[in-house]
């Protein structure tokens, strides 16, 4: 099977490389392609004894751990989909997300609230089985994986009607307009998006280290599972922790980290920043929100170490955007380019007709790494796509002359004051240019005179004060008056 199954062709072509190395403070691991593949051959065999099949699918609540990938991996081998639920949310909303997709088994971790779930799922005809990852999780509905794991062979699993259009993976979007939608990835989209990440500079050499969470599209597919595809070494943290990440860095030789700009800002206020290492990193990569430039000229004044700004989404990609290391100063606070085999528009919002450079619009996207819609959803999957079959991003971005993409704002952030359009991002990226200021939000709130102004939420660095005039102060330099 040459599609869903790049652990087996892996463990033909680099059997004996590292491959996953998982930090986990109770039970480390360093496992080779062939490790991999055993474990995952393992997993798939397991879900298969209990019914699961192609189309399945097979839910996961945990954080970061091997286990995700055992999961991912050995349901590509079935056909089946698996579906990462965010532990984060509230029990109720995990039961919610649960009763949409239909997972026949919910794999889960010790520290997630599964006496809730059921308690919540009491109602619900097919309840998933529930199957503990440790010995010690679990509800009185959980079964022990980890002991049964133990005794099933690794025999290989395959699944030979396998196509590319097929879901791999249900991710979770954010739901801005109620219950999140479920995005299907497909292995297509997950091949496709393999060839942006190679084309834009990464190699089978890299070693990366993932940060993200597994239950995003960042975690699993930005870097992760494109660099085990191609070959290289991926480390997993359980959680964030800027000190470990510091450290890991120097002490794996990782060549490749990639974070929001909070993790890049913990890290430089971390208590061992003076003395890290980070000669190793060919370059790191920042998304999900605009970077701060006095962020990035903190890292290559006192660390040398290079950014590019990325730019991605679950339903697209994720892999979208990337400015290479050499427009990193020159080009600093965009997100570049599109990806090799990714079409870029920026369109007016009511007539989708391409905006002039440098006019705001929206950005829409076009290429193979596109979702094939989402579950069970076939209205929000048609509203997405225009005739052209450009995907709307709802994102407000603009081009300049040469050619690069800027994200100004989210379409539904935007606010109007007095007539003017104002960018919540804008402001902020101003107000981080103030030394005293760690983190700062800006939305748009109610004003009878203007319709609406702007309210920002200001995180003050330790021991530091600030009054409002202070702030303001600050920005009136710096911005217009109405922003």
């Amino acid at each position: 099977m040459y599609i869903g199954d790049p652990l087996a062709r892996r463990s033909i072509y680099t059997p004996d490389k590292l491959a996953f190395i998982d930090t986990a403070p109770d039970q480390p691991l360093r496992l080779t392609y062939s490790d991999m593949n055993t474990r995952a051959n393992r997993m798939a065999t397991w879900l298969k004894s209990e019914g699961v099949g192609k189309g399945d699918r097979v839910g996961i609540i945990a954080h970061n751990s091997i286990f995700f990938f055992d999961l991912f991996f050995a349901c590509g081998k079935l056909g089946a989909i698996m579906v990462p639920f965010n532990w984060r949310l509230h029990a109720r909303e995990i039961e919610q997300l649960i009763r949409k997709v239909k997972p026949r088994i919910l794999v889960h971790s010790w520290d997630t609230p599964m006496d809730a779930i059921v308690h919540h799922l009491h109602s619900v005809k097919d309840m998933p089985a529930f199957w503990a990852l440790e010995p010690y999780a679990g509800t009185s509905k959980s079964r022990n994986l980890a002991t049964v794991l133990k005794k099933t062979p690794a025999d290989p699993v395959t699944c030979e009607s396998l196509r590319e259009e097929d879901t791999a993976c249900l991710l979770f979007t954010g739901g801005t307009t109620g219950l999140p939608k479920a995005a299907k990835i497909s292995h297509k989209q997950i091949a496709w998006n393999t060839f942006n990440t190679h084309l834009g500079d990464t190699q089978h050499t890299d070693v990366y280290l993932n940060v993200f969470p597994l239950f995003h599209a960042g975690g699993l597919f930005a870097y992760s599972v494109p660099l085990l595809i191609l070959g290289g070494t991926v480390i997993q943290t359980e959680r964030v922790d800027p000190k470990q990440i510091l450290t890991l860095i120097d002490q794996e030789q990782a060549t490749i980290f990639a974070g929001v700009p909070t993790v890049f800002q913990m890290m430089a206020e971390a208590p061992n920043w003076a003395d890290a290492k980070l000669t190793s990193l060919r370059f790191c990569i920042s998304g999900g929100a605009p970077m701060p430039v006095a962020l990035i000229k903190k890292y290559r004044q006192e660390k040398a170490v290079v950014f590019r700004q990325g730019f991605g989404m679950t339903e697209f990609g994720p892999g979208v955007f990337s400015l290479p290391a050499e427009d990193a100063e020159r080009k600093a606070g965009s997100i570049g380019r599109p990806n090799f085999f990714v079409d870029a528009r920026v369109v007016d919002p009511d007539t989708n007709l391409p905006k002039p450079p440098d006019e705001v619009g929206e950005l829409v996207l076009r290429g193979p790494t596109a979702t094939t819609g989402y579950f069970e959803d076939e209205e929000a999957t048609r509203s997405a796509f225009d005739d052209e079959g450009y995907f709307h991003t709802g994102d407000l971005a603009r081009i300049d002359e040469e050619g690069y993409f800027f994200i100004v704002d989210r379409l539904k952030d935007m606010f109007i004051s007095g007539g003017e359009n104002v960018y919540p991002a804008e402001i902020e990226q101003a107000l981080y240019e103030h030394a005293d200021i760690s983190m700062c939000a800006v939305i748009g709130v109610p004003s009878e005179k203007w319709g609406e102004v702007g309210c920002a939420f200001v995180v003050l660095r330790e021991g530091k004060r600030l009054k409002e005039k202070d702030v303001i102060g600050f920005l009136k330099k710096r911005l217009a008056s109405y922003k």
